[in-house]
């Protein structure tokens, strides 16, 4: 997880790996919340169907933690889980799901607090995050279209 990632060299070896699991549990907690509320169950009852929650490129990013572990720890109901084949090969082959995450989300506030006592500002590393991805997406969009442009010039002129 890129949270881990990030903290991976500011934090306590019991605190490794851990960040980004809690993070996710704390986000599976208030979807569910929302499709608890009283606003949500009009819109349902309107025919409204809900958006599933995406877990985005779930790879183990530390090579010493199991190559399964976002996979295993983020299984939940109404989720969606995007990962790197490697992981998807991992996970078929000796991934193991023996429990699904809490709808309360487990013991994520407990591990956040952890966190926080460690000097850990969640909430500027979110914005950080989400930043560098932005950057990152732009970036090979902006490649994308001018591989695209590049390859458009050469076929119109080779022929």
């Amino acid at each position: 997880s890129r949270w881990d990632k990030a903290v991976a060299d500011k934090v306590p070896p019991e605190l490794r790996n851990r960040l980004g699991i809690a993070i996710g549990g704390r986000t599976y907690r208030a979807y569910r919340e929302l499709l608890a509320s009283p606003r949500w169950e009009k819109l349902a009852a309107a025919g409204a169907r809900p958006q599933r929650l995406l877990w985005a490129s779930t790879g183990t990013k530390d090579p010493k933690a199991s190559d399964t572990l976002y996979v295993e720890a983020l299984a939940a109901p109404d989720t969606i889980d995007t990962m790197p084949e490697k992981t998807l090969r991992a996970f078929a082959e000796h991934g193991e799901l023996k429990s699904v995450m809490a709808e309360d989300g487990g013991d994520a506030e407990a591990v956040l607090a952890k966190f926080a006592k460690a000097g850990i500002d969640t909430d500027a590393l979110a914005l950080q995050l989400q930043r560098d991805g932005a950057q990152a997406f732009t970036k090979s969009w902006k490649e994308l279209m001018t591989r695209i442009a590049d390859k458009s010039d050469a076929l119109a002129h080779a022929g």
